[in-house]
């Protein structure tokens, strides 16, 4: 069956909307596969409860079930609870919960969608959550300097609804429904990040609360500035371990006039990934560039009754004008044809391009039924474009001779792919391979002049290998920068390093 004519047969086996929530419950509430790294938890004070109680009255809970979820993510790691959540609203607020929290020594580790893969919401010693969800407007909408400045607690998909009058839209997608705010922490990226780049490129100035409560700009709304040191850069990605992140301006781009969508199925991983690399290598200005193995296709197929062909697949997305979608379709299928692609389809109706990203979007979850009452130990390796193919190829062999289910998708136009190992959580065993195998795949890349992570961040799970990624010397200049930001390591402390 042709690709857009399964997608229309969708829409008549839709996904029960439990069936998600069940997944995802499982997930959270799976034994999970490793212990976060020792960490003494801090005495927590019973007068600053009492002063939080007097600051924020019913927006204070140390509620066991709110405690919860807030002590909890996507990571492979088990829950570890704040001692206490505070409700923000504006900034002012996070600064006096930041003051309060110095004057009693007690940690700070902000929250916003919970979405995060590596443990970053872990309190693992203990401390305030500052729930930033209620900080979630659009403060300002400067259209013609294709700009908008908003709250940390707005998601990605809010932010676009609000922006869709305009002619702008706001690109980075990591597939979830993210808050700006957390997507800055991490540094995201995702799907489109091959044509309009991560949150590094696309951040512009930041509000930001110190460790001591001091709420300090960061940037400008201009586009370039060589004024001192680039603080905006420095609090982009640090996960929450410099402060805390109130305000944010990013910058928007215009809506497309023509947007098509592609799909083509290889017969090895190999092909598909090699034209991936022609199509950089050429300059065709792809927005999206996309691959899921076989196995991972199986896992869409059955989550989204699809009838796709279970070979590893490339999903394309082209922006700009009606002919311009049309002349890069049609070069990327060439190169798709010289490689061995098999089916190539595009189409520019907004519904096929929804359904198939939709498809695409919600692979983890699909991924996930493959072994039921499984956990997945992910890994996001990226690598120059050049070595691509030979990493991916190499991964492959490693995935063929293990016993677990273990899907690869990626965004491979940056060089970016992740790899999820599906363990019975109940089994020691097969955490101890999922961890070689993420340790073969990671040192693999990081030989090859890649990163340890593209896209998810540090947190917990990749401390290991930051020091393995920018040697001894770089880490104390990081640990130095933290020191003096943080000298009573308050600010999310046992994250990126201890």
């Amino acid at each position: 069956m042709r690709l857009f004519e399964a997608l229309e047969t969708s829409l008549n086996h839709p996904v029960p909307p439990t069936e998600v929530e069940n997944v995802a419950n499982a997930v959270a509430h799976a034994a999970t596969h490793a212990a976060a790294p020792a960490n003494t938890r801090v005495p927590f004070p019973a007068e600053l409860f009492s002063a939080l109680q007097e600051a924020f009255g019913e927006r204070v809970s140390n509620k066991t079930a709110v405690r919860e979820h807030h002590g909890r993510d996507e990571s492979p790691y088990d829950p570890e609870l704040p001692d206490a959540v505070v409700f923000a609203q504006t900034t002012e607020e996070v600064a006096t919960i930041v003051r309060l929290c110095a004057r009693y020594q007690v940690p700070i580790i902000p929250f916003g969608a919970g979405s995060s893969l590596e443990g970053h919401l872990l309190a693992v010693r203990g401390g305030v959550s500052i729930d930033l969800n209620g900080m979630n407007r659009v403060l300002s909408i400067n259209a013609e300097d294709l700009t908008v400045t908003v709250e940390p607690g707005i998601s990605r998909k809010t932010l676009n609804e609000a922006l869709r009058d305009t002619g702008l839209f706001f690109p980075i997608d990591p597939g979830a429904d993210a808050s700006i705010g957390g997507m800055t922490a991490t540094r995201a990226s995702g799907t489109n990040a091959v044509r309009y780049g991560t949150m590094r490129e696309n951040v512009l100035g930041l509000t930001v609360v110190l460790a001591d409560g001091r709420i300090v700009k960061t940037g400008t709304r201009a586009r370039k500035s060589s004024a001192g040191y680039d603080l905006t850069r420095l609090m982009v990605g640090s996960e929450g371990t410099l402060g805390v992140i109130t305000e944010i301006t990013v910058r928007l781009y215009p809506q497309p006039e023509a947007v098509s969508a592609a799909i083509c199925a290889f017969p090895t991983m190999a092909d598909a990934v090699r034209t991936v690399i022609e199509t950089i290598q050429l300059g065709v200005p792809v927005a999206r560039a996309e691959f899921v193995d076989a196995l991972a296709v199986r896992a869409i197929n059955l989550h989204s009754k699809l009838t796709l062909r279970e070979m590893p697949t490339l999903f394309f997305e082209f922006h700009g004008t009606e002919a311009g979608v049309k002349e890069q379709a049609e070069r990327v299928q060439e190169l798709a044809d010289s490689n061995h692609g098999e089916g190539f389809e595009w189409s520019v109706r907004q519904e096929d391009r929804t359904r198939l990203w939709n498809a695409r979007h919600s692979a983890y979850f699909a991924m996930l039924q493959l072994k039921p009452g499984c956990r997945a130990v992910t890994t996001d390796v990226c690598v120059p474009i050049s070595r691509l193919a030979e990493c991916v190829i190499e991964t492959e062999r490693d995935l063929l001779a293990s016993s677990l289910p273990c899907p690869i998708v990626g965004h491979v136009g940056d060089g970016n792919f992740h790899v999820a190992m599906l363990i019975d959580p109940t089994q020691p065993a097969e955490l101890e391979e999922a961890e070689r195998i993420n340790q073969r795949v990671v040192r693999r890349a990081l030989a090859m002049d890649g990163t340890c992570t593209g896209e998810h961040g540090v947190g917990l799970h990749k401390m290991g290998f930051l020091i393995e990624e920018h040697g001894e010397d770089a880490i104390s200049v990081m640990r130095s920068i933290k020191q003096a930001l943080d000298p009573q390591n308050l600010m999310n402390p046992g994250k990126i390093f201890v």
